[in-house]
């Protein structure tokens, strides 16, 4: 173990003497981790004792090690600091394992797995996210079979190698595509969707494998990019959005990239004032990304006359990205890319499978 010594570290014994895999279990926080304190409030629990929570573990044939953040985060708190935090762990630790859980709260799970999808290139072993609705010290929870069932996926093998090969998020018994995958769902065990693309697993009696949609194996090295840069922003149109509100975004200090959230395959007001904003923050340099507020479907600019004149301006189609993988690949890409023209080139094709051409 290679990483900071702020990360407290926990091997967890299993009954296997000879385990079939090596896993490596994050725990960054999030409501998974709680459990009732003596007053009847939820507090996060020492995740060194997981197997009193969780005992089914002992029975799983791993090699299971437990790296914990110094202090659980909070998912609403999550920042490009933590991004950083987990890819170092992964990039430190990626030779030691066979596989990777990382336990993370659901409100910006989705975030989290696009910005790993897009910090580490060559994966090729299972990083899964999961979480949890319900607090592990609950008696209805569902941490204990997101966890259990994250982390046979993630020792599951196909021949010679892994069966996921690349960065996914398990819950409520399917596995996405990490950066393909939104949380549509705040009250309801179904959680998380993934609109454009099929599920990677369901797991039922037996979990079975949409083979035709996993990543296929590859021989690669790992390519570690912890540079982001998050001067990026969201504006999102509206029916009545005043001219005082795009100009406010579109003239933060600093600005360098925003993701503009469109109605339906990518319409916006057909108005002069806003599309002369648009057009003078290009000339300016910043890069405009054009996605979707449907869950489903993707960006066609120039289907409509209200969507045509995006496309003159310079405005890049983000066909059916999510808008959590947009943001996570703009500030990837300004952060890592040394040209605007680069960062524009890369964002209307897939570099991690996060859109489809």
């Amino acid at each position: 173990m290679t990483q900071a010594s702020k990360f407290k570290v926990v091997n967890i014994a299993t009954s296997s003497e000879d385990p079939k895999s090596s896993i490596l279990l994050i725990y960054t926080g999030g409501t998974f981790g709680m459990v009732y304190d003596e007053e009847g409030a939820l507090a996060p629990f020492n995740f060194s004792l997981v197997l009193e929570k969780i005992p089914e573990l002992h029975k799983l044939d791993l090699k299971l090690t437990v790296i914990s953040f110094p202090e659980p985060v909070d998912s609403s708190n999550i920042n490009v600091e933590q991004w950083k935090d987990m890819a170092s762990i992964l990039k430190d630790n990626y030779h030691q394992y066979d596989g990777f859980v990382i336990l993370h709260g659901t409100d910006t799970m989705a975030y989290s797995a696009s910005a790993i999808s897009f910090m580490l290139k060559g994966v090729n072993k299972p990083i899964i996210f999961t979480g949890a609705q319900i607090p592990i010290g609950a008696t209805r929870s569902d941490a204990r079979e997101n966890l259990i069932t994250a982390l046979e996926i993630a020792s599951e093998r196909n021949g010679d190698h892994a069966m996921v090969t690349e960065v996914c998020l398990y819950f409520n018994y399917y596995l996405l595509k990490g950066n393909r995958a939104q949380k549509i769902r705040s009250s309801n065990f179904a959680a998380f969707e993934s609109e454009n693309y099929p599920y990677l697993a369901e797991s039922g009696v037996e979990i079975v494998y949409n083979e035709s949609f996993l990543k296929k194996y590859k021989e690669e090295e790992l390519k570690y990019s912890p540079e982001l840069d998050p001067d990026v922003a969201i504006l999102k149109i509206f029916p009545n959005i005043s001219p005082a509100v795009v100009k406010g975004i579109l003239n933060i200090e600093g600005l360098k990239g925003v993701i503009l959230e469109s109605y339906g395959s990518g319409n916006t007001m057909n108005y002069d004032w806003f599309n002369e904003l648009l057009e003078g923050a290009v000339n300016r340099g910043i890069v405009i990304l054009n996605v979707s507020q449907c869950i489903g479907g993707s960006v066609i600019q120039g289907r409509y006359e209200t969507s045509k004149k995006l496309t003159e301006i310079g405005v890049i189609s983000g066909l059916d990205i999510t808008t959590e993988a947009a943001v996570a690949k703009m500030m990837h890409l300004l952060g890592t890319e040394k040209s605007t023209e680069q960062v524009k080139k890369k964002l209307s094709i897939p570099i991690r499978g996060e859109m489809t051409i």
